[in-house]
């Protein structure tokens, strides 16, 4: 996104639009150098456009997050930003539903982000499992000679077939039989290295036990994979977008 948004303020000149595709795709970063740079683009923005209200909540986002200590400036924009896109924006509007939603965040306490931590693991669990479903089955097709079209944009598809990619191949085959039964090899690595660090320390061969996590490392080796391939699916994608819009500036 910031190289189209670069692209686009270079070819067609400044506009608060595209100052706020560069300042969110900078903030997606959450780093603090980058931080800066979604806050030079969203000033630059709002100087051309201080009423856009999408600017107006991506600084306020930005603002709110921001540490108050050391970054107190920034943090001290968040109230003149809100006030100013509650003059702007009806109730119910979608930029004063991000306005809620952004305060909401900024004000939780300790519980409400363990909670938060809590339902995000979750979530983040069951979009694994799904995703080692569906690499299964893809798996199983292309084992079959059916292959599934991973070459458009489509980002699932794209992921899909860059897993099928990296995890071909018989040295791959105990991580394809490890994604096909997830569950079962978490509850059995579980156990396995439970009871080989209890059975070291109880026989008094150490008085502390690591050994057993060398279970994991497997697991850890499939899931690395399944992140390797949702990285190479986005790179793909993105490839492909851009060269589509080349072609299409050429023609």
């Amino acid at each position: 996104m910031r190289t189209t948004a670069e692209a686009g303020l270079e070819e067609c000149g400044p506009d608060p639009v595209l100052f706020r595709w560069l300042g969110q795709a900078h903030a997606a970063e959450d780093e603090d150098d980058h931080d800066a740079e979604a806050e030079a683009a969203y000033r630059q923005g709002l100087a051309l456009a201080p009423d856009d209200l999408g600017l107006l909540v991506s600084y306020l986002e930005l603002s709110l997050r921001a540490d108050a200590f050391a970054y107190s400036g920034r943090a001290a924009r968040a109230v003149p930003l809100q006030a100013r896109i509650e003059e702007l924006a009806p109730p119910g509007s979608p930029e004063r539903e991000r306005v809620d939603a952004a305060t909401g965040w900024a004000g939780r306490g300790y519980w409400d982000d363990v909670k938060s931590s809590a339902v995000q693991g979750q979530a983040h669990q069951e979009a694994v499992a799904e995703q080692s479903v569906l690499v299964t089955e893809a798996l199983r097709r292309a084992a079959r000679g059916e292959s599934d079209a991973g070459d458009g944009e489509d980002l699932k598809a794209a992921e899909l077939a860059a897993a099928v990619e990296l995890l071909q191949g018989p040295r791959n085959a105990p991580l394809r039989l490890l994604l096909a039964h997830r569950v079962a090899a978490y509850v059995l690595t579980f156990i396995l290295s439970f009871s080989l660090n209890k059975t070291l320390v109880w026989s008094g061969v150490v008085d502390f036990s690591m050994w057993g996590w060398l279970f994991w490392i497997p697991l850890l080796a499939a899931e690395g994979k399944l992140r390797e391939a949702k990285r190479l699916g986005r790179e793909r994608v993105i490839a492909r977008i851009q060269q589509r819009h080349e072609e299409t500036n050429t023609v």
